[in-house]
């Protein structure tokens, strides 16, 4: 319990009347008798009335607070939060509300004031904005009562129960199957390119057109029907991807509100949308973290469910990837011939190791290795060196980006293609690559 500015306004007033007849009778001023008894018995009867008001606001019953919040928001996006007060007093009531949302929440619009009204239920807002995905845990609302004269605020916590998921923000992805499947990616910025060739699937069978090949021709069914058939067919269906999840320390670089590992995540998510919808089946490893994961690839838009619980509470450690025993713990899960997607960041000291992960992954699967790049360093060449510090700055900059493209030309040297892209464009160019795939054949 504190005081109110009222009682410290009257507390203060008080003061200054007692100070300012005690400098009179310093100076010798004669003053009636009957004002210091007065200043001394307003002083009294203040006191009096704090106790009672104290008293009074101590038994006042607490109201009763009901929390309404989505049971699972998206990283990054607000979310609007309704909180319902009522009371059983006959009086009405003044106080302040305070939400005491969890670390890695950000808030707005707290705290709330409201004046409550017997036989009313109030309803409050404020706004919830997730800055890590994971599991939450809400349990309190913080609320300052006003005694009944306003002489004081009483503050209490109030249990209010309540928890939440943060996903990764997949809510936009929903968007695009009210659009055209073409459309919908080139927004995204990816890039489909012209179809070399036949798919591996036979699709149907049906009339010869113009602008046919000639080795799609069925002449068992043009036999039989005396005009020309030809073969129809599709993309092939029914492969496989495995995400192999860098969680160690180097995906703990952030640019922006994001770390990579997050971008990384969303990449990730949306390359599965995309490749469910193609028929694929899609699973998920991880390597580096505290708990290990993994998810069998699966067909089906219920897979999409399964990858989202199985993420959104992921986080990066403190220790360094190790991508041959990553590479060994998936060869023994994975028999079957898959596209093997490695998202990490590469570095100019990982040319060894991770050279021999990959090429014992490329005897049995198709790897590409997504790269992600600091912004930073896209933003340190851009800028015009006009110091000795900038020139240092840019000269190393240079160096380590010419290290680790030797390493990417390494790597593409012995047959693994790399996409190194900042983690903002890593979903459209796995996207772009994917599609390429799928439409040469050869996933």
């Amino acid at each position: 319990m504190k005081p109110s500015r009222l009682l410290l306004i009257w507390l203060a007033l008080l003061l200054a009347i007692g100070i300012a007849l005690g400098a009179l009778r310093a100076l010798g001023v004669a003053l009636p008798a009957s004002l210091a008894s007065i200043s001394w018995g307003l002083l009294l009867a203040l006191l009096m009335l704090a106790i009672l008001d104290a008293m009074r606001v101590k038994r006042q019953a607490s109201p009763r607070i009901t929390r309404h919040m989505p049971t699972s928001l998206a990283l990054g996006r607000w979310s609007d939060v309704r909180l319902e007060v009522e009371h059983d007093s006959a009086h009405s009531q003044i106080l302040e509300l305070h939400d005491h949302a969890p670390d890695g929440l950000s808030v707005e619009n707290l705290p709330l004031s409201v004046e409550l009204q017997p036989g009313h239920r109030s309803q409050l807002s404020y706004r919830l904005r997730p800055l890590k995905r994971g599991h939450f845990s809400f349990e309190h609302c913080e609320i300052n009562l006003a005694s009944p004269l306003g002489l004081w605020t009483h503050k209490r916590l109030l249990p209010v129960i309540d928890s939440t998921r943060v996903y990764p923000d997949f809510a936009r992805l929903y968007g695009g199957q009210l659009l055209a499947v073409d459309n919908w990616l080139s927004q995204l910025g990816v890039r489909q390119r012209q179809r070399r060739g036949l798919g591996l699937e036979f699709h149907q069978l049906r009339e010869f057109r113009e602008g046919d090949s000639l080795r799609q021709i069925d002449w068992k069914a043009t036999a039989r029907q005396r005009t020309p058939i030809a073969r129809e067919y599709q993309d092939e269906r029914d492969q496989q991807i495995i995400f192999m999840l860098d969680c160690g320390r180097r995906m703990r670089s952030q640019d922006g509100e994001l770390a990579h590992f997050d971008h990384a995540l969303n990449a990730c998510l949306l390359l599965s949308y995309i490749a469910l919808r193609q028929g694929d089946a899609v699973g998920l490893c991880t390597f580096a973290s505290d708990q290990p994961r993994y998810l069998a690839p699966v067909k089906g838009s219920g897979q999409l469910n399964v990858l989202l619980n199985a993420v959104y509470d992921l986080d990066t450690t403190q220790r360094p990837a190790d991508y041959q025993a990553a590479a060994s713990q998936l060869l023994a899960r994975q028999k079957r011939r898959a596209l093997v997607v490695l998202v990490t960041n590469l570095r100019d000291e990982d040319d060894e190791g991770l050279l021999s992960a990959v090429q014992r992954l490329g005897k049995q699967h198709r790897v590409l290795l997504a790269s992600l790049r600091e912004e930073v360093l896209d933003r340190v060449l851009q800028t015009p060196v006009q110091t000795l510090e900038e020139s240092l700055t840019y000269c190393g900059t240079v160096d380590y980006m010419n290290s680790r493209a030797q390493l990417h030309e390494g790597l593409s040297a012995h047959g693994v293609p790399v996409v190194d892209v900042r983690p903002g464009d890593l979903g459209a160019a796995l996207v772009t690559h994917y599609l390429s795939l799928k439409r040469s054949g050869s996933t």
